[in-house]
């Protein structure tokens, strides 16, 4: 059984440095998107295991927006992105001109389909970045947006988990925004297959 949480120090700033090459491409697109200034970054990386992620991410009872795609191509998993509602909620706003939207309440049709829209730009980046890196071609399936309690979110009834899929990358994300202080909080988690994660753990030489 492969344990990832055998990456030491290096082999973590490895995949840190990719975040964060992804975030910056990010940055670059989000801030055309908008036509304000957005800075992306990504403080930290963890490996956990998936039924250790609610906590992580925050209450698992809490309200969440997650947006689920299918990592397809050379390396196949599954990713999913995850805003807490405040940041869903003042991320919708920015982009459609608003002070506030009510989350989950307020996110109908359109709220939900700017926030598959970032959603969209983060994951493409990322999963670009990592493509790059490991010299193979990585492809995103059509967004689906889900909102529920975290706790939720992440059970095999959304994601459809299989036995192997035990371990998690979450990639820690913090959008700021010219003008505001607070920075928005997101979460990034990939979770590859057996035989991704085998690729990925090589590309590091653990394989």
């Amino acid at each position: 059984m492969i344990d990832v949480r055998e990456l030491d120090a290096l082999q973590i700033d490895a995949l840190r440095e990719v975040a964060n090459i992804g975030a910056g491409h990010a940055a670059t697109a989000l801030s055309q998107m908008t036509s304000r200034r957005i800075g992306v970054n990504c403080p930290e990386i963890r490996i956990l295991r998936l039924e250790d992620v609610p906590e992580m991410i925050g209450d698992p009872e809490e309200p969440v927006a997650a947006v689920l795609m299918k990592m397809l191509g050379d390396a196949p998993g599954r990713t999913v992105q995850v805003f807490p509602g405040a940041s869903a909620s003042r991320i919708a706003g920015i982009l459609l001109g608003r002070e506030n939207v009510a989350f989950p309440d307020g996110f109908g049709e359109l709220e939900q389909s700017v926030l598959k829209e970032v959603a969209n730009i983060l994951v493409g980046a990322y999963l670009s970045a990592l493509s790059d890196f490991l010299g193979m071609v990585l492809i995103m399936s059509v967004p689906a947006l889900a909102i529920d309690q975290a706790g939720a979110i992440l059970t095999s009834t959304y994601l459809n988990f299989g036995d192997d899929a035990e371990y998690v990358f979450c990639i820690d994300t913090q959008l700021t925004v010219a003008e505001q202080d607070e920075p928005l909080r997101a979460h990034f988690l990939l979770v590859p297959d057996m035989v991704s994660l085998r690729v990925i753990l090589r590309a590091l030489r653990l394989g």
